[in-house]
């Protein structure tokens, strides 16, 4: 059992048995070498994580098929190439192999629920209730007929439907009645753009229980992006990053019109498509404001509360695919956890993003993910 404190604002160490530790923008001297030579790597994307690259001193850029130490790869990449490349002692890439079983959507409540019975066999009721952070779930269409009597037993509940493999938003809405989802039933889906996943396949979707009473801020509703860098899964070691932030909707929170994706999805790339939405603004707080005006509404004991409820979903999540997750001494994953607060400060894991955007909407977020990712490398430290 892993124990540890999370707070809103560094990024944390965890090994089995031992704390979360915090890192902020650890400064340090960078040599920049790997016995005799400089460190070589790749990039995949051309936003932040490029610069950070760039200004790390002693680290050269190299291109096409040249020889590498560290790849900040895309997930198509290492789909297609993991399982075909030698990788040498000192060189780090981007993602462990599987991935997905954390990081897409039915598979994350599919590992969840399968510790969940595994806790509550080997410890009891009392334990498994730790695993009471995300809502019902189903996946479509293996599961419709399961979510039917659910539904049945739940009359006047709001759903929300998610493509298990989609982000940014895309192909999410909110529904009531059952006939706005006859298409699933029908087998109307359109084709996953997967390359693990078979052509002739449908899309596989999740339902899940809407949170109809969010926290809101200004009449706003909001999640928090939480970022968690996993260096070894076996043993699991984890840092948490203090710097997130809370992603606000553009317009005041309603149950009158489901359909508004501007009041129900705290997407950046959503938000920003709004006729108002004011790019200057922005539609996001720092976790240190987030924090600051938590603690001044409901006071410190209460935040600490919520911060050690945050810290669970993190650990569980990690735990549930602790032993299925391809452990690979040479990869790394730094994954985007989104969590909503309800109107009781219960936090609910909503999702796990495996590439969480590094596009900076602006001068603060920008300095946030820059010293973020320069944490990252910190603690990889191929300078040794």
């Amino acid at each position: 059992m892993i124990r540890s404190r999370i707070s809103f604002g560094s990024m944390t160490s965890s090994g089995k048995g031992k704390a979360l530790t915090y890192m902020h923008n650890r400064q340090k001297a960078s040599k920049g070498i790997i016995s005799d030579r400089e460190i070589r790597f790749k990039c995949f994307s051309t936003n932040t994580i490029l610069d950070v690259l760039r200004a790390r001193p002693g680290w050269q850029e190299v291109q096409g098929d040249g020889e590498w130490d560290f790849f900040w790869c895309d997930r198509e990449w290492l789909h297609t190439n993991y399982d075909t490349m030698f990788l040498h002692e000192h060189q780090k890439i981007l993602h462990f192999r599987n991935h997905y079983e954390l990081t897409r959507k039915n598979l994350m409540v599919k590992n969840l629920k399968r510790l969940r019975k595994q806790v509550e066999r080997d410890q009891g009721k009392t334990e498994a209730n730790m695993f009471d952070f995300y809502p019902s779930t189903y996946e479509l269409p293996s599961e419709y007929h399961i979510f039917v009597e659910e539904f049945k037993r739940s009359p006047g509940m709001i759903w929300i439907m998610k493509p298990a493999a989609k982000s940014q938003g895309r192909g999410i809405f909110l529904f009531r009645k059952l006939k706005e989802i006859t298409d699933w039933r029908k087998g109307e889906y359109q084709p996953l753009c997967d390359p693990n996943i078979a052509k002739d396949l449908p899309e596989t979707y999740v339902v899940q229980r809407y949170i109809d009473n969010p926290y809101l801020i200004g009449g706003r509703k909001f999640d928090i992006r939480i970022y968690v860098l996993v260096v070894s899964y076996n043993p699991l070691k984890v840092w948490l990053y203090r710097g997130g932030f809370a992603r606000f909707s553009n317009t005041r929170f309603s149950l009158d019109s489901i359909e508004d994706t501007y009041i129900h999805l705290t997407n950046v790339a959503v938000q920003k498509t709004s006729p108002d939405y004011d790019p200057e603004k922005g539609c996001k707080w720092s976790a240190q404001q987030l924090r600051k005006y938590l603690v001044g509404k409901h006071g410190l004991q209460i935040v600490k509360q919520l911060a050690a409820a945050i810290d669970n979903i993190i650990i569980k999540s990690l735990q549930s695919v602790q032993k299925i997750i391809i452990n690979d001494k040479h990869c790394f994953e730094m994954y985007g956890y989104d969590i909503l607060l309800d109107e009781q400060l219960k936090p609910w894991l909503i999702e796990i993003n495996a590439s969480p955007s590094l596009t900076a909407s602006g001068k603060e977020d920008y300095e946030l993910k820059f010293g973020l990712l320069n944490d990252v490398l910190n603690v990889l430290d191929l300078e040794n």
